[in-house]
């Protein structure tokens, strides 16, 4: 299928990079090209590159499903790989510790036998932005406030969706996230021919999204930003405990992990819900402490104080 003329000149893009280079390598130089941000980060402190002066809220989120409205990497595996029984079995393993999450999202991607670029392909025409969203995202740069994915995904996906869905405006959304190599002699267009490449790949995460909010979270009080976080799931767990305030969808994983664990967490079902509740925390109307407290209130109530 030919994809719209940005993607089509974007895939092969890809293609040129992995003919230049070993087989074994990785795509992440040309996709490092297509995530220029304007928070770059700086010689003196190098494990926070969001926070450059002035910037006192750092909003950092999970992709799939969470900015999105589904999931891409369930909708490869649901639609080209082993399918949704299996993978939510595989998801229930992963929340009742039987399994870790780097295994599990292996067997996903190991099932799905078609090739890169027709996946990403499929996933542009399948996968819709979160009808919130783009007014926050817009908002947060008018306010200085960058706006930092974390995800257990693949970084050439999640770019090139962001771009379909945003536009040149993607560039300045800072993506940490997993990868993408080819098989020998495999390219985007070889069916089995390419696997996911972890970012933390001795981590039980694939990507321990921890680690790249930790940083910001042991910065001294005086420049320390407040820190805000939005997920849905399983991929979530290990970034789940690290902001001042966590919003967790409604209806998924990531909830049910924070009342088994008993951590504070706000509900959200769209990002409309999160563009308010973060206007009012930057408008001073509301502490992030006091913002926390009732989400947990009000999700007793509906769901009984448990």
């Amino acid at each position: 299928m030919a994809l719209p003329k940005p993607y089509t000149t974007y895939i092969k893009d890809w293609r040129e990079t992995h003919v230049d280079c070993d087989c074994h390598s990785t795509i992440r130089q040309r996709s490092r090209q297509h995530s220029i941000a304007i928070w770059r980060m700086s010689e003196t402190e190098p494990n926070v590159p969001a926070l450059k002066d002035g910037v006192k809220f750092i909003f950092f989120s999970d992709f799939d499903g969470t900015i999105t409205q589904s999931d891409s990497n369930d909708w490869l595996t649901d639609n080209l790989g082993f399918g949704q029984s299996q993978r939510k079995q595989g998801n229930q393993d992963v929340l009742e510790d039987r399994k870790n999450f780097r295994d599990s999202f292996t067997d996903m991607m190991a099932s799905v036998h078609t090739p890169f670029n027709e996946c990403i392909s499929l996933l542009i025409k399948n996968i819709k932005l979160d009808p919130g969203f783009k007014a926050f995202y817009e908002w947060s740069l008018a306010q200085n406030i960058p706006v930092v994915v974390l995800s257990s995904g693949m970084e050439p996906i999640i770019r090139a969706l962001l771009q379909h869905m945003l536009g040149d405006s993607a560039d300045n959304i800072s993506i940490i996230a997993n990868d993408v190599k080819y098989h020998p002699d495999c390219n985007g267009d070889t069916k089995d021919g390419w696997e996911i490449v972890f970012r933390h790949p001795q981590s039980g995460f694939g990507h321990d999204k921890s680690k790249s909010i930790r940083p910001y979270a042991q910065l001294p009080a005086s420049r320390r930003p407040t820190l805000f976080y939005a997920g849905d799931g399983v991929s979530d767990l290990s970034a789940a405990s690290e902001t001042d305030l966590l919003f967790a969808k409604k209806g998924h994983d990531l909830v049910n992990y924070c009342v088994r664990k008993d951590m504070p967490f706000t509900l959200f079902e769209d990002w409309t819900t999160i563009h308010d509740k973060v206007k009012e925390i930057v408008a001073g109307k509301v502490t992030v402490k006091e913002a926390a407290e009732k989400g947990v209130e009000e999700y007793k109530r509906e769901h009984g104080d448990k």
